[in-house]
């Protein structure tokens, strides 16, 4: 049985990211956004159906999904819009040395 090992683990240059990109950590792909209130790290795909959040309106601490108008929080993944009901995955994010460094958890 293996543990899920959590790292820091740089995705991106702070200059990279302007608004929102797609970070590809282990073959999995991570949506990044920056607000006023900071940089975010969620999953990159909406929960009710397959859709890139990266692609979606950011407003007011929500990113809305570009395909059905789903919300989701940037700072929990939690829902704020149906039609999605189940969250996406956040991930702890900081900024350092000039990179993006998010608190991935790998199976080891």
């Amino acid at each position: 049985m293996s543990a899920a090992v959590q790292t820091w683990v740089r995705v991106a240059a702070e200059n990279e990211l302007v608004t929102s990109m797609c970070v590809l950590v282990e073959g999995k792909a991570v949506a990044l956004f920056r607000t006023e209130e900071g940089v975010f790290a969620l999953d990159d795909v909406c929960s009710h159906e397959y859709s890139r959040l990266s692609e979606g309106e950011i407003w007011e601490g929500e990113v809305y999904c570009p395909k059905h108008g789903s919300r989701f929080a940037l700072a929990t993944g939690a829902v704020t819009g149906l039609p999605a009901t189940q969250p996406v995955r956040s991930w702890p994010v900081k900024i350092e040395d000039g990179g993006i460094w998010i608190a991935w958890q790998s199976q080891k």
